[in-house]
This record gives structure tokens, sequence and C-alpha cells, in this order.
């Protein structure tokens, strides 16, 4: 006899067939649809790369396959890390301003703020090798060209004058090698290992030599953020002017005596002791013993 209780049960049990059935065939129709829309909407696509390319005004032999191959490999390592390339676009116009004018005066194709971007990301870092600052700075290549480093200042941090001291230093390589492309590649390098690679392969040009791996895509890792930065619409990368990081207007304070407390002397400024540091990453701990009565110019910012 079919009672109450049992034809329940199989209404149950056919109601959860019907809704799981439903659900199957709305997932699979979702699945499709998401499919159709991720594979029309999220198209991976090979970087431009332009028929004619330059570092620093001396041609990059792109017509070779090889010299093809290691830039479109930079372009894409540089156009696919959309959160990095983005940052450092970011801050490209918050410290290229001051860069570019010191490259100028200097005679240092422009083109040469690139590397800053490649050696730090444009940011003061410490490599694993001790190389400090924007320009990435070893101390016995520092302190040579003038810059000073003790426990309390290090002038590797200190953007204008770590700049001057690069410019310093391609100056001399461009008399050395006679080429600007060469000269790039030998601050990875180094003079000395850059010279021995021309002697030993009987080369002249950079792009003839076989070099270690990390030499070897520097100028093209260079390049890429030279043709990323230029046209950053090109390879995806839309900002408005406001979305670009600046700097704030600053004064500089004259100082040729010792500091006992760099946070009473930034509260005496009416500023604060994180201000004072991030504004001169170059004072390297929390006082400024001054016996030679050296002049120092500290910046904070300019107070509405």
């Amino acid at each position: 006899m079919f009672n109450s209780k049992t034809s329940k049960k199989h209404f149950l049990i056919l109601f959860l067939i019907a809704a799981l059935g439903s659900t199957l065939a709305f997932t699979f129709l979702e699945s499709d649809n998401y499919k159709t829309w991720f594979t029309e909407s999220y198209k991976l696509k090979s970087p431009y790369i332009p028929a004619d390319i330059n570092f620093a005004g001396e041609i990059m032999p792109v017509t070779q396959d090889d010299i093809l191959e290691r830039m479109d490999r930079e372009i894409m390592a540089t156009a696919f890390w959309q959160s990095s390339t983005m940052m450092l676009l970011k801050r490209s116009k918050k410290y290229f301003p001051i860069i570019e004018p010191i490259l100028k005066e200097n005679n240092i194709p422009l083109d040469f703020k690139y590397l800053c971007v490649a050696e730090s990301g444009l940011s003061n870092a410490t490599s694993p090798s001790n190389a400090k600052g924007f320009w990435q700075l070893l101390e016995g290549t520092a302190k040579p060209l003038g810059l000073e480093i003790n426990d309390y200042v290090d002038e590797r941090f200190h953007l204008e004058k770590a700049t001057r001291a690069a410019c310093a230093y391609f100056k001399e390589s461009y008399a050395q090698f006679n080429n600007w492309t060469l000269t790039a590649a030998s601050y990875n390098r180094g003079q000395a290992g850059t010279m021995r690679d021309l002697n030993y392969q009987g080369a002249n040009s950079f792009y003839d030599l076989y070099m270690n791996d990390e030499t070897s895509r520097y100028i093209f890792r260079i390049v890429a953020y030279k043709l990323i930065f230029e046209n950053p619409q090109l390879y995806g990368f839309y900002l408005n002017d406001s979305d670009y990081y600046a700097m704030k207007p600053r004064i500089l304070i004259s100082v040729d005596s010792s500091i006992s407390s760099l946070s009473l002397f930034a509260q005496d400024q009416g500023s604060n002791y994180k201000t004072l540091k991030l504004y001169n990453p170059w004072l390297r701990d929390r006082s400024l013993p001054n016996k030679g009565n050296r002049k120092y110019q500290i910046e904070l910012p300019l107070q509405p």
C-alpha cells in the first residue's frame, strides 16, 4: 500500500534530482559563458618591438636574431610584471626631474636615467653585495668619486650627490670605451671586466660580446624600461597625471656643527624624525657628529 510518508520521500528525491540537474545545466552554461568571456576579453599578445631602437643615440641591431629575442624577452618580462612596472612609472615623475638636469649638465645622455630604474627600482635599495642607493654604488667605488661614507653619513643615499658621482663614473668609462652602450654595460660588468671581454673576443661592440648572463640582459632591460616609459599606453599602462608621485617643495637648512639629536632638531624645525629621515636618507644614525664643521644641507618639506 502507498502511504503518505513514502509519497513525501519519493517526491523529495525527485525534487533533489531535478534541482541537481538544473544546477549542473546552469553550471555548464555559466562555464561556457565564462570561457567565452575570458578568451575574448583576456588575450595575451606579444608586445610591440620597434624596428628602430637606440640607446643613447646608438642603434640596437634588432635585425640580428639573438638581439631581437633578447630584446623581446626583456620587454615581456617588464610589461607583464604589471604591478612592479606600474610602481616604477609612478615614481619616475618624482625622481627623474632631479636626475635629468644632473645628467644634462654633465653631458651624459638622458637615457642613462633608466640605469637607475634597472639598478634600484628608483629606491634607496641595498644589494646582497652591499651596493647602496639609487645608483647601487659600492663603497670602494663611491669614496674615490667623492662621496662621504661613515657610521653617520652615507652619501650613496643622497640622490643628487650619488647621481653626480655616477656621472663621473660614466665620463671615465666613456673616455675608455668611446661608446655609450659599452659605458652602460661597464657600470654592471666593471670597466676592467668589460675591457677584458672586448680584448679576448676581439670585439668592439656590446652586441658582439658574449658576456655573463646579468650583463647580457642589462642593456636590454634598460632599453625595455625606456620603451615602456616613453610609450606606456602602447604596452597597456594607462595613467592620469594625478596617478604619478611628485616631490613636494622643500627647504634646505644649512648645518655646520654637530647635532646631538636629529629628533629634537626636526622638532625645532616644526617637523618630526620620520619626515627628516624620509627626506634625508643619507643621515644614517640618530645624531650627526661634525667635528670638522663640514657644511651639510638638510632637507625638509616646505610648510604650507
